[in-house]
């Protein structure tokens, strides 16, 4: 199946999972996070909190994925990840960022998704450049897809018109949007 692109939240999305773009605490925060909080419900915050802290406000590291239901979504699963903070791509910040979607895809397979949708992973309040992020995002679905049979559907549910745009570029020729969430 061909990668999709949409503009929409993602919290209304009916996939096997979505990707929360997480922070390191899995405390509920603001832009995809909290939104996704929002509607899933006082149960993913109890659910986050299972996850043993690894350091001081820490329950998921930079990179790694972790899995809960979805609760109130309409999505199964939630895999949350937590991208890195942008500073300047001095701090490996690249590699920790295709480590989120290598991660998430290794959770989706272990639990059987045939759908999953991403956010714009550390493209918003991160900072992460939008074009290379989308380059990172694209590059990854692309692996996932080649050695999965292109059994996977996925999406990615951007935030902005705008960022849709960068990620279009990065998609090239295989463009295809998504249909409108109901």
């Amino acid at each position: 199946m061909p990668i999709q692109l949409m503009v929409g939240d993602i919290s209304t999305l009916e996939v096997d999972a979505i990707v929360n773009a997480a922070n390191p605490s899995l405390m509920a925060g603001s832009g995809v996070d909290g939104a996704i909080h929002k509607a899933a419900g006082g149960e993913l915050q109890v659910a986050c909190y299972q996850f043993k802290e690894l350091s001081p406000g820490v329950r998921c590291p930079p990179g790694v994925a972790r899995l809960t239901p979805g609760f109130k979504l309409k999505a199964k699963w939630v895999i949350h990840t937590a991208g890195p903070v942008w500073k300047n791509g001095e701090k490996g910040e690249e590699e920790t960022l295709a480590n989120c979607y290598r991660n998430c895809f290794a959770v989706a397979r272990q639990n059987a998704v045939r759908s999953i949708a991403f956010p714009a992973i550390s493209c918003g309040v991160y900072g992460f450049p939008w074009a290379l992020g989308a380059q990172i995002a694209i590059r990854e679905a692309r692996m996932e897809l080649n050695s999965s049979g292109d059994k996977l559907k996925v999406i990615f549910c951007l935030f902005s018109q705008e960022i849709f745009k960068e990620y279009k570029s990065a998609l090239g020729p295989d463009f295809r949007e998504a249909p409108a969430a109901e």
